[in-house]
């Protein structure tokens, strides 16, 4: 079997697609729990803070925190990795904040998203990108 470049093309543009198929169902499987969590209601911007890292040295061990006054319960995604809802955080009448911090794995560089319930049935979210040097999900 002789091998072009024209050969060598195609099969390094199939490889291409077959890669980026993961990342676009990961990042769909987000807009599904988003959707299942908002009830399908649009979710606006502003009242919540989402603090991450710019940069992520390691992605086994990333701090985040995230602040939402008003809120009934908090939900973390991160798109890219194989399971996107990191964790939900319930708040409930006594609480004396509403704000969560934790550490969480991403499997590399990519859109961390939270999504608050308000009191009044809203919900906002709010969305920061991480760059990771060294994945954390098996990377």
């Amino acid at each position: 079997m002789e091998f072009t470049r024209r050969g060598a093309m195609a099969v390094g543009a199939g490889l291409a697609a077959a890669l980026m198929l993961p990342a676009r169902g990961a990042m769909a499987a987000a807009d599904d729990k988003i959707a299942e969590f908002t009830g399908g209601a649009a979710a606006g911007s502003g009242g919540i803070t989402l603090t991450t890292p710019e940069i992520a040295e390691n992605g086994n061990t990333v701090p985040i925190e995230v602040d939402a006054p008003g809120a009934v319960s908090i939900m973390v995604l991160a798109g890219g990795n194989p399971t996107p809802e990191v964790c939900t955080f319930n708040f409930g009448p006594l609480a004396g904040a509403q704000r969560g911090s934790t550490r969480i794995r991403l499997a590399g560089t990519q859109d961390v998203i939270a999504v608050a319930k308000m009191a009044d049935g809203s919900f906002v979210q709010a969305s920061n990108t991480v760059k990771v040097t060294i994945g954390g999900c098996g990377g």
